[in-house]
């Protein structure tokens, strides 16, 4: 069986060898957007990220098994991989350690004024600052309570806050105190003192952090999206950031990657900018392998 693995995973000579050994023919090609090394009928199983971006999944007609290295859907045909009944899996769980400690550490960062202190250093100078907060006793909501959001809710809970998932239902959820419907989100944005964003970006789900959520936002609030910049409203941000200083955003993620220069966002002082790095940690390697080695495993056991 022909597996084909693209450049977006790193892989060692160990790792090769153990797909081989489950008796995979290897295939390997850097860019996910140059020429396919072997027929693209012939390809029975892909490791990808972006590939369906440069290729057209229909010339790929023996096409079986397609492992993400991404926790999103949104870069492939989604329908089209369901009607031919390929078996599609994400990097579910794969990125959710880097990602939480990301959003604690961007809200620690802010309540901690930890910038402050890096100048003061820089300049030599010994000054207090008096106007620290805590994490404890605040109250969080996370956009999107799946397992990101859920490692975001547990790590905010261990150190005092009252945590709130907002999905499309309000079962039970690990890592929240309670759980309310995504639509009501407009209506209670006033109550947080920091919202997370990290629900998949969908049709239903862009532009879900409207303008009037924004508006909403209670006086001091940390906004911190670790999901796609899609899911919010950017000119809308850029302009309430700007009217509004009381807030903060740490922004990971944007509609347009990289961030363009002519952003305002840049020259906001109440922006932390980030490249899109939030999912990085050394543990990503172990667990991605892990994930792929288990799922093409099933598949050629099948």
């Amino acid at each position: 069986m022909n597996l084909l693995l693209t450049g977006c995973f790193s892989y060692s000579e160990l790792q090769i060898q153990k797909l081989k050994d489950l008796g995979y023919s290897i295939y390997f090609m850097q860019h996910e957007a140059e020429g396919v090394p072997l027929s693209v009928s012939e390809v029975d199983a892909i490791v990808c990220n972006g590939f369906f971006l440069h290729h057209d999944i229909d010339t790929f007609s023996n096409l079986k098994f397609i492992q993400l290295t991404s926790a999103g859907f949104d870069r492939v045909p989604v329908d089209k991989i369901k009607s031919r009944e390929i078996k599609l899996f994400n990097a579910r769980g794969v990125y959710s350690t880097p990602m939480a400690e990301w959003a604690l550490f961007r809200v620690l960062e802010y309540y901690k004024r930890g910038w402050f202190f890096g100048q003061e250093q820089k300049s030599g100078r010994w000054t207090k600052h008096r106007e620290l907060k805590e994490i404890f006793g605040t109250k969080v909501a996370v956009i999107g309570a799946g397992n990101v959001g859920q490692e975001v809710a547990k790590r905010f809970h261990a150190f005092g806050a009252e945590t709130v998932g907002f999905d499309i239902h309000t079962n039970e959820t690990f890592g929240f105190d309670y759980m309310a419907l995504i639509e009501t989100l407009k209506e209670s944005a006033e109550e947080f003192d920091v919202i997370v964003v990290t629900a998949p970006l969908l049709p239903s789900t862009k532009g879900l952090v409207s303008c009037e959520v924004l508006q909403a936002m209670k006086k001091g609030a940390v906004l911190v999206n670790i999901a796609r910049g899609g899911l919010i409203d950017e000119p809308a941000m850029c302009k309430i950031l700007k009217e509004r200083r009381d807030l903060f955003a740490a922004l990971d993620v944007f509609e347009t990657e990289p961030l363009p220069q002519h952003s305002p966002l840049w020259k906001l002082q109440n922006v932390a900018i980030s490249p899109h790095n939030s999912f990085v940690g050394d543990g990503n390697n172990r667990r991605m392998f892990d994930l792929m080695y288990n799922n093409l495993k099933a598949f050629i056991e099948q």
